[in-house]
C-alpha cells in the first residue's frame, strides 16, 4: 500500500497513524477487560440472577465479536488485489458491520444497565401509547440504518464527491446516480449513490425524531419519559 499511496510520508507522519491505530486497539481491549472482569467476579459472588447472567453471556459474546470483526475489516485493507488500480482502503461492508456490531453492543448495555438502575414505569397500555411505542422502534431502525449507510460512506471517501447542501452539484439528483450495473450494485459501491441515500436517510430520522417527539407531546408520559424524547430531539437536530 505503500507504493500506491502516501509514498512521501515521513517516519513521524506515520508514527502519528500508526499510534492512533493502536490506541484504538488498546482501548478496545481495556473495555472488553472492564466488561468481563467485572462479569465475572459478580457471576462467582452469585450476584446475578438467571435473566442477568443470559444477559452478561450475550454482551460478553458481542464484546468478542467486535474485536473479531475489527480485525476481519483491517484485514480487508491489507489484502493484495492486484485488478484493482484505486487506493487501498478497508471494505465498506465490513466497516458497517464493524460500525452496527459496535451500536447494537453500546445500545444493549446502555439498555441492560438502565433497566437495572431505573425502575420500569407501569403504565396503562392504551392505543396512543402503543403507537408511540410502535412509532419509537421504526425510528430506531431508520436512525441505525442511516449510521450504516454513514459507514458506507466513510468506507468508500463519498463525502469527497460532492460537498453542497441541500442540492448535488447543480442538480437535486446527480447525473451519475445510477453509473454501475446491475442497479443494485450502485446502493453499496457507487459513491455518488452512497452519499445521496445517506443524505436522504438523515434528512428522514430528523425528520421522524421530530414527528415523534410532536405526537409524545399529545400523550400523557412520566416526566422520566419525556425528558427522554426531548434530547432525542435535541440531538438529532445538532446531529
Amino acid at each position: 500500500s505503500f507504493n500506491s499511496l502516501n509514498h512521501d510520508m515521513t517516519l513521524t507522519e506515520f508514527k502519528f497513524i500508526w499510534y492512533m491505530e493502536y490506541s484504538h486497539r488498546m482501548w478496545g481491549r481495556i473495555v472488553g477487560l472492564a466488561y468481563i472482569l467485572p462479569a465475572a467476579y459478580f457471576w462467582r459472588r452469585g450476584w446475578l440472577s438467571r435473566p442477568l447472567k443470559g444477559c452478561v453471556l450475550a454482551l460478553c459474546g458481542l464484546v468478542c465479536f467486535q474485536g473479531l470483526l475489527g480485525w476481519y475489516m483491517v484485514k480487508s485493507g491489507l489484502e493484495e488485489k492486484p485488478d484493482s488500480y484505486d487506493i487501498p482502503r478497508v471494505s465498506q461492508y465490513r466497516l458497517a458491520a464493524h460500525l452496527g456490531s459496535a451500536l447494537v453492543l453500546y445500545s444493549a448495555s446502555l439498555w441492560t444497565g438502565l433497566s437495572l438502575l431505573l425502575p420500569r414505569h407501569k403504565l396503562p397500555e392504551t392505543h396512543q401509547l402503543l403507537r408511540l411505542r410502535q412509532y419509537a422502534h421504526g425510528t430506531t431502525a431508520l436512525i441505525f440504518l442511516t449510521a450504516l449507510s454513514g459507514a458506507f460512506v466513510a468506507g468508500l471517501d463519498a463525502g469527497l464527491v460532492y460537498n453542497s447542501f441541500p442540492k448535488m452539484g447543480e442538480r437535486w439528483i446527480p447525473d451519475d446516480l445510477l453509473a454501475f450495473s446491475p442497479v443494485l450494485r450502485n446502493i453499496f459501491e457507487n459513491p455518488t449513490t452512497v452519499q445521496f441515500d445517506h443524505r436522504i436517510l438523515g434528512i428522514a430520522s430528523v425528520t421522524a425524531v421530530t414527528a415523534l417527539y410532536l405526537f409524545s407531546r399529545k400523550i400523557p408520559l412520566p416526566r422520566r419519559t419525556r425528558m427522554a424524547v426531548t434530547s432525542l430531539l435535541a440531538v438529532a437536530w445538532m446531529q
